[in-house]
């Protein structure tokens, strides 16, 4: 005997409950239509979203759950469903699932494990559920769980104890580069210990910061992978599943294996999809950067032409005085190639009238670093006027190496709604264009080459490069990836072999420009620790740096 089970993996709208609802009832019509479904698993808080943060504080909320599994119980379905949702028990909220078989819920399931560390922040919410879940279908055992259940193995050890053959966790599980393999070697683990086959169904989609993968799997009870949904693409995945004695025993068939990217494509796809639905969820109907002919706006181009369709996208040139040829012509190139909006505003005249304005408390002094931020706050006036005017989103174009040392303009460069490059260090940022580029052979390269090997400069100067200011980014990267992603000391940094004095310096910019980050767009999250909701640290604070 066999049964089929599809993995829903859906981009859902946070908060849009009866939306959400709806397209658990389309999706699951679809599965049994189209793929012959007997069981179609959706994500973990299918209908809130995920997160959903203080929306589930909400007084209104549990009613709203109701109507929205009413929908779904009332709706039909010629399959089974399997959906995650808030709960509102007699202790509070737990994160819940449903398993809604012939019209009616016979199985609830409350997460047993809440995790607060990183992003995530359910203990401020949640209830922790107590007990294992099983349920019989198809002749099978089905244990479920939820998402950081899976992570700690008393939850695959109550399933087996249970005597469940089956493992269902449904998921909201945020990317960061690598993750696919950590989930693999997890559930391959998970699997041998419980000695049943684990099929794990996640969410995809972007959702302000943070963006979902999808990339769904099934392992089997040896711990070998049986099915791999595309990665960062909606979509409903079967699986059949064999029967194999009157006790219940299954096992897995073999299903798609969708081919893993490397790490410069799935950074570039989760920011493309980031941008895409920040940009499309929240109803703007397109973008305009910053052009400067720079590899960090060229980058950020691209990915927004990738992402919205060159039709949605414009770009601004603002030249000054120490803006090189090399910059507009690689400027309008790239914008030609692309097929964007383009033009060129001048700033000239807008830093004359800054700084005679400004004449007066000026006087006596020496052109310094205001001067230079001047010309950048003037961008990002204009930047925001065109935003104002047009309904389109600004796009910042600062990576994490810049951010994190404070090599940025507040009110300036850091004027926008979204930072695409916000946890793409400079390094990356390189990597990235040159994978771009390799995407279309045999065309125009989308970002021009002679932008990717320039020495960088913010040209705010005369002859000015970046190398001015901050150490050689072969050497900055390192050092704030030890210190911001791994949380190591300023000592154990220099005893990894770097030069105290770059140490020190590093480390006292990344403390004292935590006011300007605070400041600043959000933007895609893609390591394990981004600034924002990862990185918490005090504005005001006497910490020393140290062991």
């Amino acid at each position: 005997m066999k049964f089929r089970i599809v993995m829903a993996q859906l981009n859902l709208l946070v908060g849009d409950i009866q939306g959400n609802a709806r397209r658990v009832v389309e999706s699951a019509r679809q599965a049994r239509v189209e793929q012959q479904a007997d069981l179609v698993v959706f994500p973990e808080l299918t209908l809130t979203g995920y997160p959903p943060e203080d929306l589930l504080l909400r007084p209104s909320l549990g009613g709203r759950i109701e109507r929205a599994l009413a929908e779904i119980t009332g709706a039909g379905l010629e399959c089974s469903v399997v959906v995650g949702f808030p709960e509102t028990g007699d202790e509070g909220l737990y994160n819940a699932l449903a398993v809604i078989h012939q019209g009616r819920r016979i199985a609830t399931y409350h997460k047993q494990r809440l995790p607060n560390y990183q992003v995530f922040d359910e203990q401020r919410y949640f209830r922790a559920g107590s007990g294992p879940c099983l349920v019989e279908l198809f002749g099978v055992r089905i244990a479920f769980t939820i998402c950081e259940d899976l992570w700690s193995e008393f939850a695959t050890v109550q399933a087996s104890n249970a005597g469940a053959s089956l493992l269902i966790n449904i998921n909201a599980s945020p990317f960061h580069a690598g993750k696919t393999g950590e989930r693999k070697a997890l559930l391959a683990e998970r699997c041998r210990r419980g000695e049943f086959p684990i099929i794990y169904v996640n969410l995809v989609g972007g959702q302000d910061e943070l963006v979902f993968d999808g990339a769904s799997l099934a392992v089997d009870a040896e711990g070998n992978l049986r099915s791999l949904a595309p990665a960062f693409q909606e979509g409903l995945y079967p699986l059949d599943i064999e029967v194999e004695d009157r006790d219940g025993a299954c096992k897995l068939l073999p299903g798609e294996l969708a081919p893993e990217a490397g790490m410069e494509e799935q950074i570039y796809l989760a920011l493309v999809m980031g941008v895409r639905d920040y940009v499309d969820k929240n109803g703007f109907g397109g973008v305009v950067l910053g052009l400067s002919g720079g590899i960090d706006s060229a980058l950020t181009l691209a990915v927004a032409v990738d992402a919205l369709g060159p039709e949605r996208v414009q770009a601004v040139m603002m030249p000054f005085t120490f803006t090189s040829d090399l910059s507009r012509n690689a400027a309008a190139t790239q914008a030609k190639t692309l097929d964007v909006d383009y033009g060129v505003i001048p700033i000239d005249g807008l830093y004359d009238a800054f700084t005679a304005a400004l004449a007066e408390e000026f006087a006596g002094t020496g052109p310094d670093v205001s001067e230079q931020n001047l010309q950048a706050r003037c961008r990002g006036v204009l930047l925001m006027a065109i935003s104002n005017k047009k309904g389109l989103l600004v796009l910042t174009t600062g990576n994490k190496s810049e951010l994190a040392v404070g090599y940025a303009t507040l009110y300036g460069d850091m004027a926008g709604g979204f930072d695409v490059l916000k946890d793409v260090s400079k390094t990356m940022v390189y990597r990235l264009a040159r994978y771009r580029n390799g995407l279309e052979p045999g065309t125009r390269e989308a970002i021009p080459v002679e932008v990717i090997e320039r020495a960088p400069s913010a040209e705010l100067a005369a002859e000015q490069v970046d190398a001015d200011s901050l150490p050689l980014y072969e050497v900055l990267d390192p050092i704030l990836e030890r210190y911001v992603e791994r949380d190591w000391s300023a000592h154990r940094i220099v005893e990894a072999g770097f030069d105290r004095e770059t140490v020190a310096w590093v480390v006292r910019m990344v403390d004292r420009n935590e006011y300007k980050r605070r400041q600043g767009p959000p933007g895609v999250r893609l390591t394990q620790k981004a600034f924002g909701r990862d990185r918490r640290y005090p504005i005001t604070n006497a910490w020393q740096p140290g062991d």
